[in-house]
């Protein structure tokens, strides 16, 4: 295996190669991490985190804050804010935003979006599972143009 390594490692084309992959896993671990503010008494924000990291692979770095400043200097409107923010690749995701729409948002990176807000507390989104109660609900993308439907989930 290793003299395996060692014979491609000779030819340029696959040493270049191996340093474009090394490259973009350096740049994947980079993008994973995201900062997310939340109440410290707020026990849905970390169950709404272990669902984001999951689908993020990323690391959780919980902030206690005065929210209203941090939503406040973020940008999020009035009428889209919940319990918790959390700032991942420059984007805030605002709410119970399903990892999914994380996910389609970071791929994607539609213009003028800002962020993805689920407003309020939906039962049945990611963190506010009660049983078989749910709720539905739209992931809204907001921006300097506005705000429109992003996702929807039943």
């Amino acid at each position: 295996m290793i003299g395996a390594i060692a014979k491609a490692m000779k030819d340029t084309s696959a040493a270049g190669l191996l340093l474009v992959l090394l490259a973009a896993c350096s740049t994947a671990v980079q993008a994973a991490s995201y900062t997310m503010y939340r109440d410290a008494g707020c026990g849905c924000c970390l169950e709404w985190a272990d669902h984001a990291a999951t689908g993020l692979n990323a690391e959780v770095i919980p902030k206690n804050a005065d929210m209203q400043m941090v939503k406040d200097l973020q940008g999020v409107p009035t009428d889209l804010r919940a319990c918790h923010t959390m700032i991942v690749e420059g984007y805030i995701i605002e709410g119970h935003v399903p990892a999914e729409a994380i996910q389609k948002l970071l791929r994607e990176k539609p213009e003028n979006v800002i962020g993805l807000a689920v407003p309020g507390m939906p039962l049945g989104s990611p963190g506010m599972e009660n049983q078989d109660m749910k709720q539905p609900y739209k992931v809204i993308a907001f921006g300097p143009k506005g705000q429109r439907v992003f996702a929807s989930y039943n």
